[in-house]
């Protein structure tokens, strides 16, 4: 059933990219979720994960760097009846995009965000990002990175965000679950996703995450208190993976009064009287 959702435009990723698993997961969310293909609109950012605008089988945008998040809500707005989610990557969305992480969690904007976390801007031959660790070498940092990471799910959590979660790249069923709670979420919903980079992070390989990674839902977790989800955001020995934090509120589309009688494109404009809004300008 996964096969509607793939393009007949071969993946060009660098073999071993964590963007293969994360790519397959979406597609078995969306045939799991029995999803049509029409009704899933894709928000792509700048790098080497939005190279999926061409291989999956679904509406989608590209937008500036860090900037995939806002076309995402503005679809959402106009129609609400669809599936939106933001592909963009931990440079785009904690450096240049990090107004719209905050601003939209704050809304609670029906969306998934997809955050491709591999600690560096690899398509630009790896230099640090935001969530780079301090001291690490790349070509932008010869001396080591003098600045600390942000912690994005800690960010998320203190931020009002309704639906916070971790995946790993090399999990691929994990993630797809994660993807599906997600999509099924009304509300924000931010996956961060710990995504190797076999080309400039070579650190970070799949056996240094899984000798790492555990699953909160293994440890008998609830995913129902910020404060304790907290506490695992900020664990360093091991990554928990699973979802963090989830918390049932009205979505941003939920609360304007002008969607009340359905989503934009559906509704009837030739009853508009705009007389008063021209008298304005006169």
């Amino acid at each position: 059933m996964q096969n509607k959702y793939t393009t007949p435009i071969k993946p060009t990723f660098c073999p071993g990219c964590g963007n293969f698993g994360i790519m397959q997961a979406m597609k078995d969310a969306f045939a799991q979720l029995n999803l049509p293909s029409e009704k899933i609109v894709i928000s792509y950012d700048v790098g080497c994960n939005a190279n999926m605008a061409d291989f999956i089988n679904t509406y989608g945008f590209h937008g500036l760097h860090g900037r995939s998040v806002p076309p995402a809500v503005g679809v959402k707005l106009a129609n609400h009846k669809l599936t939106c989610l933001a592909l963009i990557g931990d440079g785009g969305f904690y450096g240049e995009g990090a107004q719209h992480f905050l601003s939209l969690m704050r809304g609670n904007h029906d969306i998934t965000v997809l955050v491709h976390d591999n600690q560096r801007y690899s398509l630009t031959t790896g230099q640090m990002s935001p969530t780079t660790p301090k001291g690490t070498i790349t070509v932008s940092t010869p001396e080591g990175a003098i600045e600390e990471p942000i912690n994005p799910l800690a960010v998320s959590l203190v931020n009002h965000c309704t639906f916070a979660a971790r995946g790993f790249a090399g999990d691929v069923v994990h993630l797809q679950d994660l993807i599906v709670k997600g999509i099924e979420h009304k509300g924000f919903s931010l996956i961060e996703i710990l995504q190797p980079c076999v080309i400039w992070n070579k650190e970070r390989s799949y056996e240094w995450y899984r000798e790492r990674v555990y699953k909160l839902e293994n440890e008998g977790y609830a995913a129902d208190n910020r404060q304790e989800a907290l506490t695992k955001a900020q664990q360093q020995d091991k990554l928990a993976i699973g979802v963090f934090y989830k918390e049932e509120k009205k979505a941003y589309h939920q609360e304007v009064s002008s969607l009340d009688n359905g989503p934009l494109v559906e509704q009837a404009i030739n009853r508009i009287d705009i007389g008063k809004l021209l008298e304005e300008f006169k």
